[in-house]
C-alpha cells in the first residue's frame, strides 16, 4: 500500500523476411514479369512498407506494456467513470482532513501519478508519485478543510462545518500519507486489484489492493496528489488564502 526485452530488428522477423530474402525477390520478380511494368515492384515495395508498420506498431504496443502497467490505472478508472478525465497532476501535494468520513463501497490499491512533461516540481522523481488510490462508491464527511503550501501562503478551503455534510459519489483520492482511526466491514485484504467489485472500479492487474462493504474513519488526515469525484456537493463552501492550513 504499488525493459522490455530485446527485439529482432523488424527485418529479421519471421512475420517480416528482410529485403532482398530468396522469397520476397522470386515474389517481386514474378509480379514484375507477370505485369510487364514497372509500376509492379513499387506496390509490392509499398505492401512491404505497410506490414513491416503493422508489425512496428504492434511490438511498440507490446513493448510499452511494462512500463505503463501501474500508471493503466488512472486510465482504468477513467474507463469505469470513476474519473471524469484523466489529467497530469501539478505534482503539488495538498492537505485534507475531515472529523469524520463515511463511505459505502470501498477499495484501496497502488499506483502512479505522472507530471506534465517538464513540470518544474518533477525534482529527481522523474515526474512521477507513486500513490494509494482510494475508491468510495458513496461518501459523506464531516467538518472537511483542504490546502495547498503556495509558499508563503496557503489557498485554504473548507466545507460541511454546519447540519448539512460534504456528499460525494465515485469519490476516488490518490494518497502519499493517510492517516485516521479507521473501522471497516467485511475488508477483503491482499485482492488483485483488477478483481475488485465493491466501488465499481479495477485497478492494474497485479497489483495488491483491499476492499470492504463499508468505510468509517475519524480525524481522517491525507496527504493526496490527485482527487476526483462523479458528484462533490460542499454545503457552506468558503475558500480563502490563509497563514496556516489544514
Amino acid at each position: 500500500m504499488a525493459s522490455s526485452p530485446d527485439v529482432p530488428s523488424v527485418g529479421n522477423t519471421p512475420e517480416n523476411p528482410g529485403n532482398g530474402s530468396p522469397s520476397e525477390t522470386s515474389e517481386t520478380c514474378e509480379t514484375s514479369a507477370a505485369s510487364g511494368s514497372s509500376e509492379a515492384p513499387h506496390a509490392a515495395q509499398a505492401a512491404g512498407g505497410e506490414r513491416r508498420g503493422r508489425v512496428r506498431a504492434r511490438r511498440a504496443a507490446v513493448m510499452a506494456v511494462p512500463a505503463t502497467l501501474v500508471a493503466a490505472g488512472l486510465a482504468v478508472l477513467t474507463a469505469q467513470g470513476a474519473l471524469g478525465v484523466q489529467f497530469a497532476i501539478s505534482g503539488m501535494p495538498f492537505t485534507v482532513t475531515a472529523t469524520e468520513l463515511n463511505g459505502t463501497g470501498f477499495e484501496q490499491f497502488g499506483g502512479l501519478d505522472n507530471m506534465a512533461a517538464g513540470s518544474p516540481n518533477a525534482g529527481d522523481t522523474g515526474g512521477q508519485e507513486l500513490v494509494v488510490t482510494s475508491a468510495i462508491k458513496n461518501a459523506t464527511l464531516d467538518h472537511l478543510c483542504q490546502s495547498v503550501d503556495l509558499g508563503g501562503t496557503n489557498l485554504l478551503i473548507t466545507a460541511g462545518a454546519g447540519a448539512d455534510k460534504v456528499q460525494a459519489s465515485d469519490l476516488t483520492t490518490d494518497s502519499s500519507e493517510l492517516s485516521g482511526n479507521a473501522a471497516f466491514n467485511n475488508i477483503e485484504i491482499g485482492n488483485d486489484a483488477s478483481t475488485l467489485t465493491k466501488a465499481g472500479v479495477k485497478g492494474p492487474i497485479g497489483v495488491f489492493s483491499q476492499q470492504a462493504d463499508t468505510v468509517h474513519i475519524a480525524n481522517l488526515r491525507q496527504t493526496n496528489y490527485a482527487t476526483t469525484a462523479g458528484v462533490f456537493k460542499l454545503p457552506g463552501l468558503k475558500l480563502r488564502f490563509s497563514d496556516s492550513g489544514c
